[in-house]
């Protein structure tokens, strides 16, 4: 079978992606990178927004209109909240929803005998399958148990649950072996992670920093990384774990407002003071820590002030990088019911102003790092020229040129200037060896 997916949407819709790309390949399907290719598509749809819906929607027929033979597998948010209308779209085939997504694989090969597709004899190897990644995400919680006024996903994906320590372990040592070299833990809110310790007998819950812990202790990873820690979750436990140099030094923290009035109506459990302090508390801890956001502009009833507030704010935190996302209702929310709706002109403009305060703050971070030597994973050759692209362990995307290949390997790198997205760095000495 040759499959091609795709994901819309979050950091975990991508991880999963990527898991079920391996998972096919090891069974002996053929996943291809254009959609023209494939007898199978597989679609990992987001419905975050009602545009985040509407764009699932619009790539499912995209994708049905570049390759009319081949089946289409809906699954991800859209698909489960709106499953009769998924159905529905042009060659879809079926469509499996988030609570069977961990079987997606097995579900879609024992279906896809019921359609017709081209022969195709399998390599035996996977590595010809799926090219060498320098970095994987994978997922270790799912759901989640808050209630924001805005958000879906509690109901798109069902309360928080996590995945058991030894299968998370098991994957990383395979990642390992598959010659990657970071490993990026992902969830809705990954510091919800929580597992019962039945061995003990003593009822405890083992929690994010044990999973860290082992995952240190038990594979020889080169590079971890965290995402979507809760600043309520923050504390001294989990900040004294980043003295392993293995440990990216990156947090992400979504503030999503900078306003304390803002921030009650979207039912977010702290205050501007409360995040401050939590980014105050993890720069004293870990030197040169990225500290990077999620802000929402133009939520319903965002006044002037409130806005003002929310923009001074987020110039003050200095973040690394700030992802700004103009508010948009999601039929099924509260805030979708709330009064003082903003226009798409004021909420655009409001978007542009908080994005040049984001884009001023990514460049003085790395301004901030230069002249000082990182460790950066190279990924990829970005042109003919020699010039190789990775990141720091703190996030900063370097661009380096070299006369040999760089790709997947984690070099010490001296960070020269800054430039629009990053810095440009030189190897040091005996770097490129």
């Amino acid at each position: 079978m040759k499959v091609y997916l795709q994901a819309l949407g979050c950091k975990l819709n991508e991880s999963e992606l990527e898991a079920w790309a391996r998972d096919f390949a090891a069974r002996g399907d053929q996943v291809v990178t254009d959609p023209r290719d494939a007898d199978t598509i597989v679609l990992n749809t987001c419905t975050v927004t009602a545009q985040a819906a509407r764009k699932s929607r619009n790539l499912s027929r995209h994708l049905s209109r570049a390759n009319s033979n081949a089946q289409i597998v809906l699954t991800g948010c859209y698909a489960s909240m709106s499953s009769e209308q998924a159905q529905g779209l042009p060659n879809v085939a079926f469509v499996v929803p988030n609570a069977d997504k961990d079987a997606l694989v097995k579900i879609t090969r024992e279906r896809v005998g019921d359609f017709p597709y081209a022969p195709y004899f399998p390599s035996p190897s996977v590595n010809e399958q799926v090219s060498l990644r320098t970095r994987a995400f994978v997922k270790i919680e799912d759901g989640c148990n808050m209630s924001c006024t805005y958000c879906i996903i509690p109901l798109a994906r069902g309360r928080a649950r996590s995945r058991p320590q030894n299968e998370i372990i098991d994957a990383i040592k395979s990642l390992v072996d598959g010659g990657y070299q970071e490993v990026i833990l992902t969830g809705v809110q990954i510091s919800d992670y929580r597992l019962q310790e039945r061995e003990s007998g003593n009822g405890r819950l083992r929690g994010l920093c044990d999973l860290v812990s082992e995952i240190l202790r038990e594979t020889p990873l080169p590079r971890l990384r965290l995402t979507s820690i809760a600043p309520w979750d923050l504390d001294d436990e989990l900040l004294d774990m980043f003295s392993d140099t293995r440990l990216c030094r990156h947090l992400h923290l979504s503030l999503q407002s900078g306003s304390n009035t803002v921030l009650r109506r979207m039912r977010r459990p702290y205050t501007v003071e409360q995040f401050a302090d939590a980014v105050e508390m993890a720069r004293a801890m870990i030197p040169h820590v990225a500290i990077t956001t999620d802000v929402i502009v133009g939520f319903p009833g965002e006044a002037d002030v409130e806005f003002q507030e929310s923009l001074e704010f987020v110039e003050r935190m200095n973040f690394a990088r700030v992802h700004v996302f103009p508010y948009s209702a999601r039929e099924g929310t509260v805030a979708a019911q709330l009064p003082l709706h903003l226009s798409d002109l004021v909420k655009d403009a409001r978007a542009k102003a908080m994005q040049r305060v984001a884009d001023t703050a990514q460049a003085k971070f790395a301004k901030q790092n230069v002249g000082r030597t990182f460790d950066v994973l190279y990924e990829e050759q970005t042109n003919a020229a020699g010039i190789f692209s990775g990141y720091t362990d703190n996030y900063i995307r370097v661009a380096t040129r070299s006369n040999k290949n760089l790709s997947n390997r984690i070099l010490s790198t001296r960070l020269m200037e800054n430039v629009q997205d990053g810095a440009r760095g030189e190897l040091v000495s005996n770097a490129n060896d």
